[in-house]
């Protein structure tokens, strides 16, 4: 079986891309039919993996979900609002379809681009993390 080893250089030089082509495609919502509100999307995803990035701790005892030792209740209240403002960025250009002011075809590039831009993210916080802990654990062992 051929094992393809990809450098970190190459995985931030495509993640870029497809974070750049997030925001591409949440501007041309917003360019090609004449009205901003679709921007207020992009804010929200950038505002998403804030709470997680503040109050996430890494614990490395094997937690299960039902155990009371793995959660506290500042990551409870960071995942509930992670979801709350990925559910919020999602659905605020379906109102403001709702509402007439923006085209279908508006919400629907927005909704895509800013689901791209939160995975881009999310992606990079996760390359970066576990780069960070696969390097620890070999300086260490």
């Amino acid at each position: 079986m051929l094992e393809f080893k990809v450098s970190p250089l190459t995985k931030i030089i495509s993640l870029s891309g497809f974070l750049a082509m997030g925001f591409l495609l949440v501007t041309l919502s917003c360019a090609l039919f004449h009205n901003y509100y679709p921007l207020y999307d992009v804010l929200i995803f950038l505002l998403a993996p804030i709470p997680n990035a503040l109050f996430s701790k890494r614990n490395s005892s094997s937690a299960t979900f039902m155990s009371d030792s793995g959660m506290n209740s500042s990551n409870d209240f960071a995942s509930f609002l992670t979801g709350m403002l990925v559910t919020s960025g999602i659905a605020l250009p379906l109102v403001f379809r709702h509402s007439q002011l923006i085209t279908s075809e508006s919400c629907v590039m927005s909704m895509l681009g800013g689901m791209i831009i939160y995975g881009s993210i999310v992606t990079f916080s996760w390359f970066f993390n576990s780069s960070w802990d696969n390097e620890e654990d070999d300086l260490f062992s």
